[in-house]
C-alpha cells in the first residue's frame, strides 16, 4: 500500500507567475504542515508526541524550504516539484551520514508529501480510513503516521523496510499493536489485497490464509486480559522491578494506573525538542513536576538530555557534523555547553523537593570513567543524592568495575548497545539480524557490566527495547539485572513469564544464551525452555 503521495511531473513556471510569490507559498506550505503536525502532537501522548514534534520540526527546517525556493529561481520549476527535488538532496545528505542521520529519510519523505499536498490541494497523505478491520502492508511507515494509528482499526502492520530497534518499530509497540518490520519487499508484494492472514508480532511470522482453527485459537489469545499488580518477582520470591519508560506527565499517570513499580526511564527531551531556545529553568521544573507527582514514594529515573544524533536541537548541537551517532551527544554536549545540564540538574533538584517521588539521574552516553566521576560529582552538588549512567556504549560496560567506585546505578540501553557493538545501523532491514538484543555478544556485555557492579552493591537496569521481551527478560534477570523498564503495555506479560521460574532457572537459563553461537540458536534455547510462552501466546 503506497501511502505518500504520485511524484509531480518536471514542469516549468508559467512566464507570467513571479517566482517569488511561488517561493512565498512553499514558505506558507511548509507552515501549515508544521502547525498541521502541532496539533497532532498534542493530542498524542510519550514516544509519538514526541515524534510528532520532531517531525514538525523537520518541516519548519529552514534548509528544506530554501533548497526548494533557490530551485524555483534558479530552475523556474514548479513549487511541487521544487520540493521533491530539494527533499532529495536533503534525503541524500542525511543517507550519506548514516546512522541516527539515514533515519531520518523517512520523515523527510514524509515531510515532502505532506507540502506537496498542500501546494497541489491534494488529500493528505496517510493512512487509509476503512470501516473494517485491517492489516496494513507499506514499504515503510514514517514515525508520524505509526503515531496516530487508531490500534482499533488497523490490528498489525507489516513493512518490507526497517528494523527492529527503529522509532517506528518502538512506537508500535508503545501502542501494543503487533508488527513485523523489515521483512523484504519479496514478502509485502507477495501479500494480495482482502486475503487474511494471521500476524504474530512476537514470533515475527505471517500466516496466509489460516484454518478457522488458527482463526479461533489467535482470537481466543487476543481475548486474554492480564494485569500487573505492582509486585515484579520471580517464582521463589526474588524481587525484579517492573518499571515504565515515559515522557511526559501523561504517560506517566498511564504507567501508574497500569501497575509500574516506578520510572526506569524518564526521557526528558520531550520538554526540548520544540524549543528554539533552552526552555528556563522554571519551565523545566512544571515539566519534570508532572511525571513526579505520579510516582509518590517510588523510583523515578530521570535520564538527562540525549541531544543529538536523531534528536537535534538548535541550540546544543551541530547538525552538520559527519557522524552523529559518534560524535557531540548526550553528556558530551557539556564539553562545550555545560550550563545546559548544569540548568537541568537545578530544575529537576526543584521538581523533586515539590514532590514524594525518589529521584535517580542518570546521564547518557557515558564512555569513561572520568565522565562517570564528573557527572555523578556534579549531580549530587546540586543535591540529588542518587546519580549514575547509562551503558550503551561497550566501554561502560567493559569498564564497569571501575565506573561503579563512582555511579549508584547504572541502566543499560539495549537499543544503542547493540548498535555499537555489532556496528549495525539499526534502520537497515538488511541488517536487522544484527540488530537484536540475543546476539550473544550483547548478552555477555550486560553480564560484564553486572559483574563490575557486584562488588560494589550497586544495581543494574536495563531500559532498552530488550526489557519488554518477555524471554529476554528471563536471561536478563539470571545475568543480574535488577529492574527491567518497559512500554506500560509490556509490564503484565513480563510479569507473568517471571512468575514462573526461580531465580536459579533465570541463571541457568542466561547461560544457555550467553554460550550459544548466534542470536537465533541463543532465543530458540531460551524459549525451549519456557513453556508458558506458548501458553501465553507469546
Amino acid at each position: 500500500m503506497a501511502l505518500g503521495i504520485e511524484e509531480p511531473a518536471i514542469e516549468t513556471l508559467d512566464p507570467s507567475r513571479p517566482t517569488e510569490h511561488e517561493c512565498d507559498r512553499v514558505a506558507e506550505a511548509a507552515q501549515t504542515v508544521k502547525g498541521n503536525l502541532e496539533a497532532s502532537a498534542a493530542q498524542a501522548k510519550g514516544e509519538g508526541r514526541t515524534l510528532l514534534e520532531m517531525t514538525a520540526q523537520m518541516a519548519a527546517d529552514p534548509t528544506l524550504t530554501s533548497t526548494a525556493q533557490a530551485i524555483i529561481r534558479e530552475r523556474r520549476l514548479v513549487p511541487e516539484r521544487a520540493v521533491w527535488e530539494a527533499a532529495g538532496t536533503l534525503s541524500d545528505m542525511l543517507e550519506s551520514l548514516g546512522g541516527y542521520m539515514a533515519e531520518r529519510t523517512r520523515d523527510v519523505a514524509d515531510v515532502r508529501d505532506r507540502i506537496v499536498a498542500v501546494l497541489t490541494d491534494s488529500p493528505m497523505p496517510g493512512i487509509p480510513q476503512m470501516a473494517e478491520h485491517f492489516v496494513l502492508v507499506a514499504e515503510d511507515l514514517a514515525p508520524a503516521d505509526t503515531a496516530l494509528l487508531d490500534p482499533e482499526k488497523v490490528v498489525a502492520f507489516i513493512t518490507s523496510e526497517g528494523g527492529p530497534t527503529s522509532h517506528t518499530a518502538i512506537l508500535a509497540r508503545a501502542l501494543g499493536i503487533p508488527a513485523i518490520v523489515g521483512t523484504g519487499a519479496q514478502v509485502t508484494q507477495a501479500l494480495i489485497e482482502g486475503e487474511t492472514i494471521l500476524v504474530d508480532g512476537t514470533k515475527g511470522t505471517i500466516t496466509r490464509s489460516p484454518s478457522q482453527a488458527e482463526i479461533d485459537h489467535a482470537r481466543e489469545l487476543a481475548s486474554r486480559v492480564r494485569e500487573f499488580k505492582g509486585d515484579g518477582a520471580t517464582k521463589d520470591g526474588h524481587e525484579v522491578q517492573l518499571l515504565a519508560n515515559v515522557g511526559d506527565g501523561a504517560g506517566a499517570r498511564a504507567a501508574a494506573e497500569a501497575g509500574a513499580m516506578g520510572i526506569g526511564l524518564f526521557r526528558t527531551e520531550f520538554c526540548f525538542l520544540d524549543q528554539p531556545e533552552e526552555p528556563t529553568v522554571d519551565a523545566q521544573v512544571e515539566a519534570y513536576r508532572s511525571v513526579l507527582e505520579a510516582f509518590p514514594g517510588k523510583k523515578v529515573v530521570v535520564r538527562t538530555l540525549d541531544a543529538g544524533a536523531d534528536k537535534p536541537l538548535p541550540f546544543l548541537t551541530d547538525a552538520t557534523e559527519a557522524n552523529p551517532a559518534l560524535g557531540v551527544r548526550a553528556y558530551r554536549t557539556t564539553r562545550r555547553d555545560p550550563e545546559v545540564l548544569d540548568h537541568q540538574l537545578e530544575a529537576l533538584a526543584k521538581a523533586e523537593a515539590l514532590t514524594e517521588a525518589k529521584v535517580w539521574v542518570m546521564a547518557p552516553m557515558i564512555s569513561t570513567v572520568e565522565e562517570a566521576k564528573a557527572f555523578t560529582d556534579k549531580a549530587r552538588s546540586y543535591g540529588l543524592k542518587t546519580a549514575g549512567m547509562m551503558i550503551e556504549v561497550p566501554s561502560a560496560a567493559l569498564m564497569a568495575d571501575k565506573m561503579f567506585e563512582h555511579a549508584d546505578f547504572a541502566s543499560v540501553g539495549t537499543n544503542d548497545l547493540t548498535q555499537y557493538v555489532m556496528a549495525a545501523d539499526r534502520l537497515l532491514s538488511s541488517l536487522a539480524d544484527l540488530s537484536t538484543a540475543w546476539q550473544p555478544a550483547v548478552l555477555r556485555l550486560i553480564a560484564t557490566a553486572c559483574q563490575g557492579a557486584e562488588p560494589h552493591g550497586r544495581p543494574v537496569g536495563v531500559c532498552g527495547e530488550a526489557a519488554a521481551d518477555p524471554a529476554l527478560a528471563v536471561v536478563l534477570v539470571g545475568l543480574g539485572v535488577a529492574s527491567l523498564s518497559m512500554t506500560a503495555r509490556a509490564l503484565p506479560d513480563v510479569d507473568a513469564v517471571l512468575k514462573s521460574v526461580t531465580l536459579a532457572e533465570c541463571q541457568r537459563i542466561a547461560s544457555l544464551a550467553v554460550a550459544a553461537a548466534t542470536a537465533e540458536q541463543a532465543r530458540q534455547a531460551v524459549r525451549a525452555e519456557l513453556p508458558i510462552l506458548e501458553e501465553l501466546g507469546l
